[in-house]
């Protein structure tokens, strides 16, 4: 039987590439998604996957959503956390609301959605967790100290869990994208665009399928061994120690 794979903010940009691949993997697909009805309806078409819609910055609400899943196509083996919204703003006009949003769909949507998860993957001695960072978690970017904070502390979130899962057959690990080439990048002004591909040595825009393709390894068995890690793919924009 398919190892069932929940992938939040699963039907549009990165989140979509990554549920495609997985599906292409073997894996059954469940992709969340917040809002955004037209692209879960394009996306449960084209990919053949099943698309649920819920607030992953809710615990009640992802319970409701997980037990549906659970009820379709099984208990949630690989859990991606790719939810994420961006609330730009320099630090003295941020708003406690811009704050806050960020926090909650970026960083405490992994607790609500992989603590829910969690014991059903401790007690089948398999399971994967892959959190989707930033490349501005790990060197920060002005206007994001919201957006930088909350990847930080998916890293953090990952190598601590990574201890406590690695004796149950767990593994957490965090993929930290560049700027990759999606609807969110593509918004950005032309020469914002072109000052920031000037910034990257490999002289491009990462590709969505590039970060999926990061995502099926360590969801994979061969990488049994790789936990607790954080997987830089950012075209050497930013070379972590």
């Amino acid at each position: 039987m398919a190892k069932v794979a929940l992938v939040t903010g699963g039907t549009r940009g990165i989140g979509r590439a990554i549920s495609e691949t997985l599906k292409a993997k073997g894996f059954a697909v469940a992709a969340n998604f917040a809002g955004n009805q037209q692209a879960a309806d394009e996306c449960a078409k084209e990919l053949g996957i099943k698309c649920y819609k819920f607030d992953v910055a809710d615990y009640d609400a992802v319970g409701a959503g997980l037990a549906e899943i659970e009820k379709d196509l099984g208990p949630v083996d690989v859990v991606v956390n790719n939810a994420g919204v961006t609330r730009d703003a320099p630090f003295h006009k941020m708003t406690r609301e811009q704050w806050q949003q960020v926090m909650d769909i970026d960083l405490t949507s992994a607790f609500n959605v992989t603590r829910q998860v969690w014991e059903g993957m401790r007690e089948r001695g398999w399971g994967r967790v892959i959190n989707i960072s930033s490349i501005n978690g790990q060197k920060g970017q002005f206007g994001q100290a919201n957006y930088s904070a909350a990847k930080a502390g998916l890293i953090g979130f990952s190598k601590a869990l990574a201890q406590e899962g690695a004796k149950k057959g767990i593994t957490v690990n965090t993929v930290c994208p560049g700027y990759i080439d999606t609807e969110m990048v593509q918004a950005v002004p032309e020469k914002v665009l072109e000052g920031i591909i000037a910034t990257i040595p490999v002289g491009r825009l990462g590709k969505a399928e590039e970060i999926a393709s990061m995502c099926a390894y360590l969801a994979s068995d061969e990488a049994a061994f790789i936990t607790g890690a954080t997987m830089t793919v950012n075209g050497a924009q930013y070379i972590a120690s």
